[in-house]
C-alpha cells in the first residue's frame, strides 16, 4: 500500500486507540454538539484541509505563546494550565471522544478562553502546524501498549517525534509523564541519541518529582493506588 492511500491523498496512518466508550451521558453530548465546532483551531483533518494549509494561528490565538497536548485524557491538566496561564493559548488533541467530552464539561464550568480541541489524530495536526510555532507540549500518561510486538504503536517513535521536533520552537519544552518503567525505557532510547532534543535532568529528582505547576491526573491517581511509580521527563528542543 502507498503512502498516499487514504482519501483526498492523505497519507495511509494506522490507528490502534478508540474513538468511543460505551456510552455517552445526554449532558456530555451536549456538549459535543454545542461546543466543540465553537473550540476548533481551524480547518485540521484531510477533508476540510486537504491542501494542508498552516493554521492561522494568529487569529487563534493572536500573539500568545502556543502550547499543545498530546492525548489529554479527561482534561484535568489542560483546564487546569488554561486557568494558570491566561496568556498562552493550548491547543489539545484526543481522538477518543468520551475523553473530548469531559473536557468540553471541565471548560464550561472553568470558563477558560484560551484553549481549542481537535477531536482526532496528533498526526493531522502536526501536518498542519507552522515550523518551530509551540513553545511547550505536553505527553501525559500515552497509551503504553505493553506487548513488545506493540511497542512501535508508541508516540515515542521517530513517526511522531520527528514531526513534533519540526513545530517545536528552539528552546520549547517537551513534558512526558508515565508510570510504566518501559516506556520510561523506550522514551530515552528514542530521545538520547537525537541531535534535536536535550534531556534536562540533573539528578533523579528531576524525573521523581512532579513539576511544580503539574496537577494530577485521574490516570495518576490510579496508578499511586496500584503502586506504580510516576516519571517525569522534560525535553528541551535544541
Amino acid at each position: 500500500m502507498s503512502e498516499n492511500d487514504g482519501k483526498n491523498g492523505a497519507p495511509w496512518r494506522n490507528f490502534y486507540g478508540r474513538f468511543k466508550g460505551k456510552h455517552l451521558r445526554d449532558s456530555q453530548k451536549a456538549y459535543l454538539n454545542e461546543d466543540l465546532a465553537k473550540l476548533s483551531p481551524g480547518p485540521v483533518t484531510w477533508d476540510e484541509n486537504p491542501d494542508r494549509t498552516p493554521l492561522d494561528l494568529k487569529a487563534l490565538f493572536d500573539d500568545k505563546p502556543l502550547w499543545l497536548e498530546v492525548g489529554f485524557g479527561g482534561g484535568e491538566h489542560m483546564v487546569h494550565q488554561a486557568q494558570q496561564n491566561a496568556d498562552v493559548g493550548i491547543i489539545g488533541c484526543e481522538p477518543y471522544i468520551n475523553g473530548v467530552a469531559m473536557l468540553l464539561g471541565k471548560i464550561r464550568e472553568a470558563n477558560v478562553p484560551n484553549v481549542a480541541i481537535h477531536p482526532g489524530d496528533v498526526r493531522d495536526m502536526f501536518d498542519v502546524l507552522p515550523e518551530a510555532s509551540v513553545a511547550r507540549a505536553f505527553l501525559l500518561y500515552p497509551d503504553p501498549w505493553p506487548k513488545k510486538r506493540h511497542h512501535r504503536r508508541r508516540f515515542v517513535t521517530p513517526e511522531h517525534l520527528d514531526p513534533l521536533a519540526r513545530v517545536l520552537k528552539p528552546g520549547a519544552i517537551f513534558r512526558v509523564a508515565t508510570d510504566i518503567q518501559d516506556y520510561v525505557r523506550q522514551t530515552l532510547e528514542q530521545m538520547m541519541p537525537r541531535n534535536d532534543f536535550e534531556w534536562l535532568a540533573e539528578g533523579p529528582d528531576d524525573w521523581r518529582k512532579p513539576w511544580p505547576d503539574w496537577i494530577p491526573t485521574r490516570y495518576e491517581q490510579k496508578a499511586l493506588r496500584e503502586g506504580r511509580i510516576p516519571h517525569y521527563l522534560t525535553f528541551r528542543r535544541k
